[in-house]
């Protein structure tokens, strides 16, 4: 039933165990949060941790992520302090804070009960980052119904498959996106029975048949309302992630996941009381939800919320003009701006930047030294998946950055390296060697079923093991390295080489802005190493080009592993978080379908 991952030691060198100083000594800055990571995860629990960082709802009537993230600061200290710090697109701003965030949530949370919502319907939200995205989600939390964001840049074919797959039964979204992209097909969505359209009180465009103003429903609304009890297996949020057969997977997360939320962002972020963070994500992904919108919030900090597009200049203008302290973004814009150069960012004042963290794909080692020559310090990868819910390993903030590594696991969390065949798992236990990384069940905010797909569900468990699908491997000091998925991972003359490898060795090449890596067929060795790579500007897509790039390859990969072929091409297929999306190159290349695209980068396509 299950992957067979095939073992052997790395046929290239291991990506360098370089170490780059980290933070943690400079004395002006607040101490880590984890000083002792051995120390920690001897004694860690996470009830302990529950008990001593969530407050619960009263009366011990259970756990709700909207109480914890929302209303316990509202009552506290903290109801003053600036919650979200919300920037337009038109360039004006909004300061909310936990206190109005609260009110808001509980408005949003009567008017899901006028409408006769029940508790455990799906509530879905089509929008930009604004705030009133924000308010629907806790909104939604504290009446105990389900939340799913969806990307506003999603087309009507993968909105009408997610509501569908997931039973939505209301709709957040704007009027232009739900006359673009909803209303045509609201006749084939029998379970959709509201849809609130963001726009301001009376505005005439948000007139449309069969939906409400959201604005006029929040003013009618009133502003207390009392969370029921919640039980911390109650589901809670719901996040899909791209099908490799055009079905994109619905992973349904608890109540209870909202202690990882927390810690994760106290422990492998860094997060203090004083923080301005920013996370750069959508909330359509999971990472824009887990830590754009929960763990900061549960951590009762200052979380801005950008509306914008990525451009490089107005970025570092966020970062200083809001004084951001901790930063969470994706390789994808960090590679962006590294084309823009180390010296743009030089421009702006960046001296509250404390901590910078990546995730959404592996950050190739040359990204983690651009950071110091950038902003003086490391970016920190780390690694999760839509599935866990929240990160499971990292670099951490007290420890020195192993390059290319992504980290060593949570307190908590037990990770190993294992072989998977039809016999069942065997852990591998010796340092280096190549396999499935698996993960032990039982932390907090680990997906919970993926909605109607019981059996696929089932089939990621064996033997008390998840199976993440992503092959990797682990030095003898305990740091994880990632290798590839299992299905990108190419079989070459014998050989298994992982993409990641091959793509940060090329990146390496002063003209690669990109690069991205498949197995071809091959009659001879079964499949040869061929490369799609992007180009900085300032260079030109030429045959002597192409051969400088593939001779530097092999002379930094050695023969069996460089690539044999490359293609050049304007832009590198990727979802909107931020990850390559090899099968489809594969696809393309083999000419075979190429299934789910509903996430993928709209230039890209």
């Amino acid at each position: 039933m299950g992957r067979t991952v095939e073992l052997a030691a790395p046929v290239a060198p291991a990506p360098p165990s370089v170490r780059v100083l980290t933070k943690h000594g400079d004395t002006r800055l607040p101490p880590a949060t984890m000083p002792d990571y051995d120390a920690a995860c001897a004694t860690y629990s996470w009830t302990d941790a529950m008990q001593g960082e969530l407050d619960g709802l009263p009366n011990g009537s259970g756990l709700n992520m909207a109480y914890e993230a929302a209303d316990r600061h509202a009552a506290g200290a903290r109801a003053g302090h600036v919650a979200l710090r919300c920037l337009r697109r038109d360039g004006t701003r909004e300061d909310v804070t936990y206190a109005q965030l609260a009110a808001r949530a509980s408005r949003f949370a009567n008017v899901l009960g006028e409408l006769g919502v029940q508790r455990g319907d799906r509530v879905y939200a089509l929008a930009d980052r604004v705030p009133e995205l924000y308010v629907a989600a806790l909104g939604t939390l504290k009446f105990g119904a389900v939340f799913c964001p969806l990307f506003s840049a999603f087309g009507p074919d993968p909105i009408r498959a997610r509501l569908d797959i997931g039973h939505g039964s209301v709709l957040v979204t704007t009027p232009a996106l739900y006359r673009r992209k909803v209303a045509a097909m609201r006749d084939a969505l029998p379970a959709l029975r509201h849809v609130l359209l963001i726009a301001p009180a009376g505005a005439p465009d948000a007139r449309i048949p069969n939906a409400l103003n959201l604005s006029e429903c929040l003013e009618r609304a009133g502003d207390q309302f009392a969370i029921p009890p919640t039980d911390p297996e109650q589901p809670a949020l719901l996040h899909f992630t791209s099908g490799t057969t055009g079905v994109p997977k619905g992973a349904l997360h608890v109540h209870q996941a909202v202690i990882a939320h927390h810690m994760t962002g106290k422990l492998a972020l860094d997060f203090h009381r004083d923080d301005v963070f920013w996370c750069t994500a959508d909330p359509g992904w999971v990472t824009g939800t887990s830590y754009g919108i929960i763990a900061p919030l549960t951590n009762g900090i200052t979380s801005v919320v950008d509306e914008g597009d990525f451009d490089p200049e107005r970025w570092y203008q966020v970062l200083q003009n809001e004084r951001v302290t901790v930063w969470y973004t994706a390789p994808t814009a960090i590679r962006m701006l590294m084309k823009a150069g180390a010296e743009l960012a030089h421009r702006f004042d960046l001296s509250r930047l404390r901590f910078i963290a990546s995730v959404g794909e592996p950050l190739n080692p040359e990204a983690v030294l651009w950071g110091v020559e950038a902003f003086g310090q490391p970016i920190h990868d780390n690694w999760w998946q839509t599935e866990t819910g929240g990160i499971m390993i990292a670099n951490f903030r007290s420890m020195d950055v192993r390059v290319g590594s992504m980290g060593r696991p949570l307190p908590g969390i037990e990770a190993a390296i294992v072989n998977h065949a039809d016999i069942g798992v065997e852990v591998i236990d010796e340092p280096g060697v190549q396999g499935e990384l698996a993960l032990r069940p039982g932390w907090p905010s680990m997906f919970r079923d993926y909605v109607g797909a019981e059996a696929r569900y089932r089939g990621c468990f064996v033997d008390g093991w998840y199976l993440t699908g992503d092959l990797a491997r682990r030095d003898a000091d305990g740091y994880y390295w990632f290798v590839g998925r299992s299905d990108d991972v190419i079989k070459s003359s014998g050989h298994l080489i992982g993409p990641f490898e091959v793509e940060s060795a090329l990146l390496e090449h002063p003209a690669v802005a990109e690069a991205a890596v498949i197995g071809k067929p091959d009659p001879v060795a079964g499949e040869i190493v061929k490369a799609f790579v992007a180009l900085r500007d300032g260079h030109t897509a030429t045959d002597d080009l192409r051969l400088d790039i593939l001779g530097f390859a092999r002379t930094r990969l050695g023969a069996a592993v460089a690539p044999k072929e490359l293609a050049f091409l304007d832009e590198l297929p990727r979802t909107r978080s931020g990850k390559l999306m090899r099968r489809l190159l594969r696809a393309r290349e083999q000419g075979l379908p190429e299934g789910d695209l509903s996430t993928l980068e709209a230039g890209a396509r």
